[in-house]
Order: structure tokens, then C-alpha cells, then sequence
């Protein structure tokens, strides 16, 4: 009879321990769930799935993209994952301005335009999407570390970091600066200086060009959007109010001024901080916190080959001097009187990572902002003052260089294509 009792009591207390493991493993399975659905995963902790792969090696064989290595598929696979922090802001605002945050490896500069925008009344409502060229783990950490709103990260899977011994990375036989190819037998053309190309200057340009149309035309979250989309870089600090007076500005850009293509968050000279007037401003489009809609990207696409061809490794200057150019009239955009976002940055994209070369005073930015910086500073019932015959880049000027090589044009060329139907010939899309 006690060997029985010993039997049973020993069956129950074997059954609860088997319920707690289980509940357990549910709890375990849930968390691991959770994780992956709210989280953007590191580069080891990406599946293998083979069958993404080889859509992905078919989609670059298809344009005569560079083929990929391990690497660049793995941030390709990364790319299509949906935005974070979905469980904290379920939904984005209505007539919510996507933003669009290009960086590269200054994590120091990063970590203040972060900052930045964790301030700036109404983030909660948006998408912020931050676009890498090629992948650097401070960098992805930081992004990951954002709990303010939506955020998506894509990562250039065809940037020169991401190809070291293959174009357009580095290979063996490029030339190099001054190298004649034919003495040398080495492969590359040379700018209209006579210098060959190098990596890490051309993906600037070519980062900038594969965002634009990964975001226009690539992602689901972005594709055939309406609206305007925000973009920023690095080394911008924006203001509390940036976002509330952008709002502002791309309402009221149909009325005050529509021939403008823009609105922006700063004068187009970035050592100004604006006219403290009470009016609206319509000059020449800058590069500090612009945005424009999907039909003037339309017209930007139309010149890809005006973008591609133009020998000059900075993206603005390409605009300003041929792409703008050929629209045949000017390109005009809508401020405030006062920036609501500042460029602060010293040192050159590709610069700045470590302690020891900052390029940041003291290893930080003492931006002032002031109450009137806090809230939307934009009237309705104010005019608009136009700026005529501005100084700055213009039609005519030949570039800096840095841009002469053929693979770097038909790469560019060929990211103009590569959202677009394969039977199309891209000759057709980037002439008309």
C-alpha cells in the first residue's frame, strides 16, 4: 500500500514538473517571437533561406548589377524586413511625412541628429527610414537603439564597403590616380582630370542614388506614395518644431508658391540661419532637411542620364549644375523665415568614426534652440519673398571630377532600372 502511495505522489509530482517545462517553452517560444517581430536582427542572425537568395542573385543578374557576395545578399534579405517599434506605434498619422535619414560611418555625428529627432514634436506619427552605405555595427546599433517611432534601416547591398576586392569595391587591376590604363594594363577611365576612380568617394553619389529609387520605387512602405518625403543626413540637428513646420510648408506650398518643387527645412546657404521676417522664402533648392513628392522624383528619374553622366562625385552639385538645368525653369522651393534645421558637420562622409578623430568639438554639438525653435514659427497669412539669380552651382559648370568611370555610370544607370520591368530597356527609360 505505501509503495503504491510512493507511485502516485511520485506521477504527480513528474506531471507538474512536465506543465512547468512546457509553459516554459510556450513563454520561451513567445518571447523569441516577439523579438524577431519588433527588432531589427544582427547580420549572424539572419536565416539562410536559399530560395530569398536566389531571387535575389536572379534580380542582379537580370539588370547587370555586380554579382553579390554572401554579404551584400544578406543586406539585400535585410531590406525587406518590415519597420520596428510597430507594437509601441501601431499606426502611422494620416497625412504622416515619411523621413528619410542618409548616413554613413559617423556614429558620433549620428547619435546627435538622433537625439535631435527624439525631440521633435510629432516623430511619433511618422517612419524614419535610415539608409546605410554598406554596413558598420556602431552605426546599426545605435539605429537600433531608437524607441521614438517607426523605424525601417536599409542597408546599399551594392556599396563599395561591401565589395573589398571586387568592383565596386577595390580590385586587384584598377587603376589607380593617375595610371595610364594602357601602359599599366589596369582597368578604368579616368575623369575629365585625368583621375581614376576611387571607392569611397563614388558611393557617396552612388549611395544617394540607390536610396532615391529604393525609396521611391523599392520599398513596400514607400512605393507609390503621394505625399512628400522628408530627407536628412548625418550631420543634420533638427529642431523641435522641424517636422510641425514642414507640415506647414507642404500645406500651404499649392497656394503660396506652385511652381515650387519643394519645401525645406533650412536656407539653401548652410551658414544661415534665416531672414527673421514675416514672410515665406522661395529660393533655390538646398540640401539640408528637403522634401519633395512622387511626381517630382518622376522628374529626377527622367534624367538619370543627365544624374549618371555628369563627372562629379558629389549628388548635389550634380543636381544643381545639369539635373535642375534640364527642367527647363527654375527650381524654386518654400522655407520659413528661421531654419529648423542646422549642418554641422567638419569633416568629410567617410571620417569622423573614433574618439580621436571626432570631428565634433569635445565630442559633441552645443546646438542653442529657443522657445520660438520649440513650436511651429509659420503663418498662413504671410507672403512669399523670391530670391532671384542666386549664387551657387549652375548650368555650365563642367564638376569636380572624381565621376569618369564607365562602371560607375552604368551602375548608376542600372539603379535607375532596377524597380522598373526587366523588359524594358533602360536606354528607353533614362534618354526620354
Amino acid at each position: 500500500m505505501a509503495n503504491c502511495k510512493k507511485l502516485r505522489l511520485k506521477d504527480a509530482a513528474l506531471k507538474r514538473l512536465l506543465s512547468v517545462v512546457v509553459v516554459t517553452l510556450l513563454g520561451v517560444l513567445l518571447l523569441i517571437v516577439s523579438l524577431r517581430t519588433n527588432t531589427t536582427p544582427g547580420l549572424s542572425e539572419l536565416d539562410e533561406d536559399l530560395s530569398e537568395i536566389t531571387d535575389i542573385q536572379s534580380f542582379s543578374e537580370k539588370l547587370n548589377l555586380p554579382k553579390q557576395n554572401e554579404f551584400s545578399i544578406r543586406l539585400a534579405k535585410i531590406n525587406q524586413m518590415p519597420p520596428r517599434n510597430r507594437d509601441l506605434y501601431p499606426k502611422l498619422a494620416k497625412d504622416h511625412i515619411t523621413i528619410v535619414l542618409y548616413v554613413h560611418n559617423r556614429p558620433q555625428y549620428l547619435q546627435v541628429v538622433v537625439k535631435s529627432l527624439s525631440k521633435v514634436v510629432g516623430i511619433s506619427e511618422t517612419l524614419l527610414i535610415v539608409s546605410h552605405d554598406g554596413y558598420f555595427e556602431e552605426m546599426n546599433k545605435i539605429v537600433e537603439g531608437i524607441k521614438f517611432c517607426q523605424v525601417k534601416q536599409i542597408f546599399a547591398p551594392y556599396s563599395p564597403h561591401v565589395f573589398p576586392d571586387s568592383f565596386p569595391g577595390v580590385s586587384s587591376n584598377d587603376c589607380k590616380e593617375k595610371d595610364d590604363a594602357g601602359k599599366k594594363h589596369c582597368v578604368g577611365s579616368p575623369d575629365q582630370y585625368g583621375n581614376h576612380r576611387s571607392p569611397r568617394i563614388v558611393s557617396l553619389k552612388h549611395h544617394w542614388w540607390w536610396m532615391m529609387n529604393t525609396v521611391w520605387d523599392g520599398l513596400k512602405e514607400t512605393r507609390g506614395h503621394n505625399g512628400h518625403i522628408l530627407f536628412i543626413e548625418e550631420d543634420h540637428f533638427i529642431y523641435p518644431n522641424a517636422y510641425r513646420n514642414l507640415q506647414l510648408l507642404v500645406s500651404l506650398k499649392p497656394i503660396k508658391c506652385p511652381d515650387c518643387y519643394a519645401a525645406n527645412l533650412a536656407p539653401c546657404d548652410v551658414n544661415l540661419r534665416g531672414e527673421g521676417w514675416d514672410s515665406l522664402i522661395a529660393e533655390r533648392m538646398g540640401n539640408v532637411g528637403y522634401a519633395f513628392n512622387w511626381t517630382v522624383w518622376r522628374k529626377i528619374h527622367r534624367k538619370a542620364k543627365e544624374f549618371c553622366f555628369f563627372d562629379d562625385y558629389n549628388w548635389d552639385i550634380t543636381m544643381w549644375a545639369t539635373v535642375y538645368p534640364s527642367f527647363g525653369s527654375p527650381v524654386y522651393t518654400l522655407r520659413g523665415p528661421r531654419t529648423s534645421a542646422v549642418h554641422f558637420g567638419k569633416c568629410g562622409l567617410h571620417q569622423g568614426q573614433g574618439q580621436t578623430n571626432a570631428c565634433i568639438d569635445n565630442g559633441s554639438v552645443n546646438m542653442q534652440v529657443d522657445d520660438i525653435d520649440r513650436v511651429a514659427n509659420i503663418r498662413s497669412e504671410w507672403g512669399v519673398h523670391v530670391y532671384d539669380n542666386q549664387p551657387g552651382y549652375k548650368a555650365g559648370f563642367k564638376g569636380w571630377g572624381g565621376w569618369g568611370d564607365d562602371r560607375d555610370r552604368q551602375l548608376c544607370l542600372n539603379f535607375a532600372q532596377m524597380y522598373h520591368s526587366y523588359n524594358t530597356s533602360l536606354s528607353a527609360v533614362t534618354m526620354s
